[in-house]
């Protein structure tokens, strides 16, 4: 049966309770902080030399799209029904309001480590940060940066993504300049400054504290945020009947990406899975 994926600001009281009891039973059983490490495992940079399937990649949405899924899988054995909602940060753009309410993911954090006391995943609460970490175990947050602050995505950028004609295009790296895939992903050429992240990147930047860097799904914003980048790539590919994954074929031998890049029909890691079984979930669920 299909199944719908709402907008966090349509969930009803009932719905936001039975979200945050599904994440709370997958960490109980240890199975939340399996999904941190898979995605520790696959972020890999372009500088590290290694196949990269995760980030930085053409495969950035086919394997988040998958991860994603297997998430929500496991929400529903552990609650029925239950799906991932999306944030939609073009709209949704205040600390104060969905989704940081203290009934879904609490608010920001306070103090010089910027930790999160609200809602059911403070430490207090029993929401413990166990991957990653080095002597604070507790989520942390800084919505917004308000000591130096850091503004969510402009729609201009997220216009300059969507409007892309091809879906990536070589090197197939973070270094591109077009492309829908890498710049809604959000890396540029700026080296300092705050310009260096547009999209989702400028989003993961804007959460702070424990949603930067590859441990960034201790944080359960991650999957509301990465709903929202999935329902992203399947409007730019409604509005793209050429715009199917790239590249079709893998890097050719001399080619610096040859063996580091996934193409259309290959497997994408941990998965028995390619990217272009992944380009319509249609017969799987939808988007409210």
């Amino acid at each position: 049966m299909v199944h719908t994926r709402k907008n966090v600001t349509a969930l009803t009281r009932a719905e936001r309770k039975r979200f945050v009891d599904a994440v709370l039973a997958l960490k109980r059983r240890g199975r939340y902080d399996e999904f941190v490490r898979l995605h520790i495992a696959h972020y890999v940079a372009d500088g590290e030399g290694d196949r990269r399937v995760a980030h930085m990649a053409p495969s950035f949405l086919p394997w988040h799209r998958r991860f994603l899924l297997e998430f929500e899988r496991a929400l529903q054995r552990e609650v029925p029904g239950v799906t991932v909602p999306y944030w939609d940060w073009t709209k949704d753009r205040s600390p104060h309001a969905l989704p940081w309410t203290d009934d879904l993911l609490g608010g920001t954090g306070h103090g010089p480590d910027r930790r999160v006391a609200t809602g059911a995943f403070a430490r207090a609460n029993g929401w413990v940060v166990r991957e990653n970490t080095t002597d604070d175990d507790h989520l942390a947050r800084d919505l917004g940066r308000p000591a130096r602050p850091f503004p969510l995505p402009s729609k201009e950028e997220l216009a300059y993504a969507m409007e892309q004609s091809a879906y990536d295009v070589a090197p197939w790296n973070s270094t591109v300049t077009s492309g829908f895939r890498n710049t809604l992903e959000g890396w540029t050429s700026a080296r300092t400054g705050d310009d260096r992240w547009r999209n989702h990147n400028r989003v993961h930047r804007w959460v702070g504290g424990t949603m930067l860097g590859g441990a960034s799904v201790n944080d359960p914003v991650f999957w509301l945020h990465h709903s929202f980048v999935d329902l992203l790539w399947s409007r730019w590919r409604a509005s793209r009947p050429d715009g199917a994954y790239q590249p079709a074929e893998p890097p050719g031998i001399g080619s610096v990406q040859r063996g580091r890049v996934v193409a259309r029909h290959e497997r994408m890691t941990p998965w028995d899975e390619t990217p272009a079984a992944m380009e319509d979930h249609s017969r799987i669920y939808r988007y409210g």
